[in-house]
């Protein structure tokens, strides 16, 4: 099975666009790559993929995917959402040349898209979308030799939407399998309960949430009120160890948000992930699983 980190930022991007912080500076001076929003693309054999979100830098992303040599076509199978955030899911409007999109995705996430956001019915509009409801814990098949399983992943975030914050499947995470190698795919997470530890065990390599380094980040840098956990996200600081315990073989920290100090090479937080045994993700790593 193949992996390839389309994206490796958060939402905004890594610069963002409106920020001045000590990484946005490093990453416009040349001293830290670019990296742009959070999206995978996961094949069985390097000729099908299928994508894991769709964020704002969704055209640019799947160039690097199979190209279309006759007529059109969707250069993927299906498009997977863990969420409906909008780094995950405004990427589908621009999606809307498609001749048609098979879209995977829990109840809840589909009606934020629906009734909150309103972007499902937009997309529509322009292509037809082949909803397939994804239910937490029921294993379901892509395409040939590469089947999914999503988990429910708890979160207290506030729903902007306005509509139930205790429907189960808000957000998901995703344990990818082919040919017996498994990859779990997890950017969003605000604590790892044993459940969604349980999940974890056993997976060949784990791609997990490591948008802030640090519970206060946002605030201390006078950047926003809310803490990472407020905003979804257990910092890395307070879940490595704890991660890298599970005996993984390759641990891949994405989602990274634009203040992470993780993102610069030459960061104490950079040596500590390091020294972990964990990766952080950049745009293109592609790996083999």
């Amino acid at each position: 099975m193949r992996v390839r980190i389309l994206g490796a930022a958060a939402g905004g991007g890594s610069p963002q666009w409106n920020c001045g912080c000590a990484v946005c500076r490093a990453v416009r001076s040349g001293a830290a790559p670019a990296r742009t929003q959070s999206s995978v693309a996961v094949s069985p054999d390097g000729r099908e993929w299928f994508l894991f979100n769709a964020s704002p830098d969704v055209l640019g992303q799947i160039a690097g995917l199979p190209a279309v040599t006759g007529g059109r076509r969707t250069p993927f199978g299906a498009v997977l959402l863990t969420d409906a955030e909008l780094d995950h899911t405004l990427g589908l409007v621009l999606l809307r040349e498609a001749p048609g999109l098979r879209l995977f995705a829990t109840p809840a996430a589909h009606k934020t898209l629906t009734d909150g956001s309103g972007l499902l019915p937009l997309l529509e509009r322009y292509c037809p979308v082949s909803w397939t409801p994804v239910v937490p814990e029921a294993e379901f098949a892509l395409g040939e030799n590469l089947s999914c399983r999503a988990f429910d992943v708890p979160t207290t975030k506030r729903d902007r939407f306005g509509l139930d914050p205790r429907a189960p499947g808000r957000v998901v995470g995703y344990r990818i399998t082919s040919g017996g190698a498994g990859v779990v795919y997890l950017p969003g997470v605000q604590a790892l309960t044993p459940a969604v530890l349980e999940r974890i065990r056993g997976c060949d390599c784990l791609l997990i949430d490591g948008t802030c380094w640090s519970d206060d980040e946002l605030p201390r840098l006078g950047l926003g009120r809310k803490t990472s956990r407020e905003m979804g996200h257990l910092p890395v600081s307070e879940g490595l160890a704890l991660v890298a315990g599970l005996d993984v073989p390759r641990i891949v920290y994405l989602h990274l948000n634009n203040t992470n100090p993780m993102l610069l090479h030459d960061s104490p937080e950079r040596g500590i992930v390091t020294d972990h045994g964990a990766e952080v993700a950049f745009d293109g790593l592609e790996l083999e699983v």
